[in-house]
């Protein structure tokens, strides 16, 4: 019997994907869950979101570290649980700002992954178990292929990971398969 976690960030944490050794990492969109699921009103989502976003979209740690600083002064006496939440995760979230914008983005945008974690583990409920490893993966591929089955968004997707792919290429050369392959 195959059990499955379909989860991505998961897979990725679990075969050291993008990180360095002995560093971890923490992800913005981890920091941000946390404090907009539990700290915040309804009321002030839209908000909090749209001042929060220039920390983990700045280019530099000095950039992130004012943009955490004017957070403070606009819902400091408000939120403090926002705020000590983002000062004691402080270290581990600066490795992130070291990476290209387009891998930042990839990472901070999980609807797609989310959308397509939904599809696995719907279809892994659906069957149930597996009698192998190789049934598991076909299972996997077929649902993955069933999102586009014409083929007329492979174009697309070409097109928006393209820049994301390079990024990666350079940043991870060591980890990363030969150009000729893309």
């Amino acid at each position: 019997m195959t059990w499955i976690k379909p989860s991505f960030l998961w897979m990725m944490y679990r075969s050291g994907w993008a990180t360095k050794p002995d560093q971890e990492r923490v992800l913005a969109i981890q920091i941000g869950r946390d404090d907009l699921f539990w700290a915040l009103s309804r009321a002030d989502h839209d908000a909090v979101k749209r001042d929060l976003r220039p920390i983990y979209t700045a280019p530099t740690p000095d950039a992130a570290a004012v943009a955490l600083d004017e957070f403070e002064q606009t819902w400091g006496k408000k939120y403090r649980a926002v705020i000590r939440l983002w000062r004691n995760a402080w270290e581990e979230f600066i490795p992130f700002l070291d990476y290209d914008v387009e891998i930042r983005r990839v990472l901070c945008s999980t609807n797609a992954i989310e959308s397509l974690n939904a599809r696995y583990r719907r279809a892994v409920r659906a069957r149930g178990h597996f009698p192998s490893d190789q049934a598991a993966l076909k299972c996997l591929y077929l649902v993955t292929r069933s999102l586009d089955p014409t083929g007329t968004g492979r174009a697309r997707w070409a097109v928006r990971w393209k820049p994301v792919i390079d990024a990666m290429a350079i940043t991870f050369r060591d980890r990363w398969p030969s150009a000729e392959t893309y």
